[in-house]
């Protein structure tokens, strides 16, 4: 299939683009490479640097023949989305919209959106949290990327386009930057790689579903021909703390030094799990890599990339 996937150059996009790539399918990749990274591109891939906002989007869907987009450009900082919600909007509603039109205007069968099951419910009122739990985000990205996915349905309704909507708990993994809901893997690679103390933000006791990037590619793909019209948790149902996500990494990395303890930062829930029961039965879709697995693999690849031993 010819497959459009915007963001393409960033570290879940790249992963999704090369899993894809490996599946048969030929793929077109839009990113204005603002966080995402050309050397992260598939040379396989045809690549286009455009932002999702631009009147020359639909010139892609002009000279490609594309069957089915992976949505994953976005605005992704949950800190600067709470100082600067406009822009968060701009790119992850009105991009959006701007990517939606394209795709109805040319026929496009099918969208797999990449929303956020980390940041949409807010702080949970029961844990795990499935897809029918209240959506009460704490930061306008999860309000964003939640406002997106009414207009995914509304397109659905009105014109008929399929869609499967997958809500990532925290993604980690090669090719991670520190922007993301779970920059913090990223963050305490690389300070540690350097010698340095990361800085832990709250008291450690905060909570995240950590999920590995290989995983989110297999859920990617399955989608392809599973879960039509349907919204899917895509984590573990695992609940791990940030200061045991310190300690498996001490003891990976043989880092001895203890974290510095810095403010809580506004915008971030402090406990969250996601039930993903559902995308077990409805999408056939399970999670395969254990944390420490996943850590492991990110941790080497960072090493290797930066040229550390």
């Amino acid at each position: 299939m010819n497959i459009l996937v915007t963001g393409g150059a960033g570290f879940i996009g790249s992963n999704v683009v090369d899993g894809l790539i490996e599946a048969g399918h030929s793929v077109i990749i839009v990113d204005n490479l603002s966080t995402g990274r050309r050397e992260n591109l598939n040379k396989s891939a045809v690549f286009v640097e455009l932002d999702i906002r631009s009147g020359e989007l639909g010139d892609v869907f002009d000279k490609y023949p594309i069957e089915i987009i992976v949505h994953l450009a976005a605005q992704i900082d949950v800190r600067k989305s709470v100082d600067n919600p406009r822009y968060d909007a701009e790119i992850n509603v009105m991009g959006g919209l701007n990517l939606l039109n394209c795709a109805h205007r040319n026929g496009v069968r099918k969208i797999i959106y990449s929303s956020t099951g980390g940041a949409i419910y807010g702080e949970p009122k029961y844990l795990p949290s499935d897809e029918n739990h209240p959506i009460r985000p704490l930061c306008a990205y999860g309000v964003s990327k939640h406002v997106l996915e009414h207009y995914i349905e509304y397109y659905s309704d009105l014109y008929g386009m399929d869609y499967t909507i997958l809500r990532y708990a925290n993604v980690y993994g090669p090719r991670q930057d520190p922007l993301g809901e779970a920059g913090v893997v990223a963050i305490f690679t690389g300070k540690m790689l350097a010698g340095e103390r990361p800085i832990i933000f709250g008291d450690g006791g905060q909570t995240r579903d950590f999920v590995y990037v290989g995983d989110v590619v297999k859920a990617n793909l399955t989608a392809l021909q599973q879960g039509s019209r349907e919204i899917f948790n895509i984590g573990t149902g695992e609940e791990t703390s940030v200061t045991s996500l310190y300690k498996v990494m001490q003891e990976i990395l043989g880092f001895r030094d203890e974290p510095i303890y810095g403010e809580k930062r506004a915008g971030e829930v402090y406990r969250i799990y996601l039930d993903i029961k559902k995308a077990k039965s409805g999408l056939g879709w399970e999670p395969s890599t254990s944390f420490q697995e996943g850590l492991r693999k990110t941790i080497e690849f960072t090493k290797a990339h930066e040229g550390k031993s």
